[in-house]
């Protein structure tokens, strides 16, 4: 079986993103915490759980957006390139049990300490928000980037890795873990693409199914809830 998602680049330009595998998100994170730098932690299990882009994490992701109390099993996730936006299950609707684990904890604890605001912070500095606005709508992530690369390096990981090979990787894993053209739809909240029919309807079954599949094609390890 030819995973379609294991070369994907970024649609902007011919040169592919480097694609990170499991193994390296959970040293990326590991010795992103260790150098005191939990919100680059976070925000790569978001990019690989979420399929979310850096403008959906540091610049749209609101505190409010996760488990409001109208929705308490539930976050909103907005791709920011699209406008479009999705209402994704935290927890599977057949057995209650949480869908992202680590990562529900980790936002648990980051939203139980703020009133509002983007959910996640600068952890060095004047502890803003990650991006920098020169114009209006146009985040840059330049001093995000370069927090990513001194991780990446720390961690003695490729150094043609980047923050965006972390969703890339999370695409690859849902080819990994063979799910169904409407599950991978579903999960990466896109319309169409080429190498996939048109989505017909996304479903929170779809994606509650989809993210179990992929969990299950995971190696064996006990340093991601560590």
């Amino acid at each position: 079986m030819v995973n379609p998602f294991a070369k994907m680049g970024l649609e902007s330009s011919d040169r592919e993103t480097p694609t990170a595998n499991y193994d390296e998100l959970v040293a990326f994170r590991a010795k992103a915490v260790e150098l005191g730098l939990p919100s680059p932690a976070t925000a790569a299990l978001i990019g690989w759980e979420w399929l979310q882009r850096e403008t959906g994490i540091f610049a749209t992701f609101d505190v409010s957006h996760f488990r409001p109390k109208e929705r308490p099993n539930m976050v909103r996730v907005i791709d920011a390139k699209t406008g479009s936006e999705s209402w994704i299950p935290l927890f599977d609707p057949e057995t209650e049990v949480a869908l992202y684990p680590e990562l529900m904890t980790e936002l648990d604890e980051i939203k139980r300490n703020r009133t509002g605001g983007l959910m996640l912070r600068r952890d060095w500095g004047s502890k803003g928000p990650s991006p920098t606005w020169p114009q209006p709508d146009v985040p840059d992530f330049t001093h995000m980037s370069r927090k990513v690369k001194q991780v990446i390096r720390a961690a003695e990981l490729r150094d043609e890795l980047s923050f965006a090979s972390f969703r890339h990787g999370d695409l690859t894993e849902t080819g990994d873990a063979e799910l169904t053209d409407r599950e991978i739809l579903a999960q990466s909240r896109h319309t169409t693409v080429k190498v996939l029919p048109r989505c017909v309807k996304r479903t929170t079954k779809q994606i509650a199914t989809g993210t179990k599949k992929r969990r299950a094609s995971r190696p064996k390890t006990d340093q991601m809830s560590e």
